[in-house]
């Protein structure tokens, strides 16, 4: 669609003194003789070509006369330089207002990240509306107010490692921007086993699992978004309600497919356990080394996990699976597996975490495809 010229505004007004100016030149006619020929001083008429001036009706008729011009034109330049001037005054201003507003909200924005995935341009008259838009915020002053909300509260410091607070909360905001864009069907809780059965299908084929995915949990009425995370985040996933669905964000962080089994069960018993009984809540999971004591051992992230397992593994088999391999054979692992129907990778993370023997060589592949 094309702009219309009245709208745009220019880099510099040119004041009709220029034009003169060059008029003059062109004729050679020099400024005295010409203030001698029309009566204007010629003090007025330096300061007309200097700018410094208006050329108004009068003496725009006695130019127009004396160039044998019609004054129109000349009105019309003063006409069209005021309103030029008038432009680049308010872009002028609307852009101060703009730096202003930026240096007040850039320290609670993720400046970098944001760049990188495309949000912001570095130019704050178009940055602004965008991070309101992602914040769903209509003022700089509730972006602030943001961070003081208790579910962002708590990730102020880990027990060993930082949180760039700002960096989470942007990607969090961003997922549930891109997930708010998402239609799907209505959701209903009572598919909870056909939905767990589909997925764990998809994991034990592992090919294209992400699409896959995604399509299966639309269909059940679910959002995926997959956002990567920004620098200082080690975060995992997300669990919210988006316009009447439930919705998971994940950042994939770890190309395994026992891993993104794992943390999409994970988030589902968030929605199933947790979600479905609180419309406003949203559970933020963070890699295990960083997320603050209270937060990752809070009962919804007890109950998540055990969900998790459960889903993925039935648990009194898994039970007697460890209670006759107490050590690690990949064979037994391998018929596991293909008893249980799920990919070996699945049952091979579990009895790593569970015993805690990640340093153990196998040629099982967990290569999320």
């Amino acid at each position: 669609m094309s702009t219309a010229i009245s709208k745009l505004t220019p880099a510099m007004a040119i004041h009709p003194g220029e034009i003169l100016k060059d008029e003059l030149d062109a004729r050679s006619i020099s400024q005295k003789n010409f203030a001698q020929l029309t009566g204007i001083p010629q003090t007025q008429l330096n300061e007309i070509i200097k700018g410094k001036r208006g050329m108004y009706a009068d003496t725009a008729i006695l130019i127009g006369k004396a160039l044998k011009m019609d004054a129109v034109l000349w009105t019309n330049m003063q006409m069209n330089y005021e309103l030029d001037a008038a432009k680049i005054n308010e872009k002028n201003r609307t852009r101060l207002e703009a730096i202003n507003i930026w240096q007040m909200i850039e320290d609670y924005i993720p400046v970098t990240y944001f760049k990188k995935q495309g949000i912001i341009t570095g130019n704050p008259v178009n940055d602004i509306p965008a991070v309101k838009e992602i914040y769903n915020i209509t003022n700089a002053e509730q972006l602030a107010i943001i961070y003081s909300q208790t579910n962002y509260a708590c990730f102020r410091k880990s027990d060993k490692l930082s949180i760039d607070r700002v960096n989470l909360i942007g990607w969090v905001k961003l997922v549930m921007y891109n997930a708010a864009q998402i239609k799907v069907p209505k959701f209903d809780v009572r598919n909870r086993k056909a939905l767990l059965e589909d997925l764990k299908s998809i994991f034990r084929k592992n090919k294209n699992v992400i699409q896959k995915t995604k399509e299966t949990l639309a269909g059940y009425g679910i959002k995926l978004v997959i956002q990567g995370h920004p620098e200082k985040c080690a975060v995992d996933g997300i669990s919210f309600w988006s316009n009447g669905n439930p919705a998971i964000g994940l950042t994939v962080r770890h190309k395994r497919i026992d891993n993104f089994a794992f943390t999409i069960m994970h988030e589902l018993g968030h929605i199933f356990l947790h979600l479905v009984n609180n419309n406003k809540a949203e559970f933020i999971d963070l890699d295990k080394d960083y997320g603050t004591g209270d937060y990752k051992n809070s009962s919804e992230e007890k109950e998540a996990n055990e969900f998790s397992r459960n889903a993925l593994i039935d648990k009194p088999a898994w039970d007697l699976f460890m209670n006759e391999n107490p050590l690690f054979e990949e064979a037994a692992i391998l018929s596991f597996a293909s008893k249980q129907k799920i990919h070996p990778a699945i049952a091979q993370g579990r009895f790593f975490f569970e015993t805690d023997r990640f340093n153990i060589r196998s040629s099982i592949d967990k290569a999320l495809e």
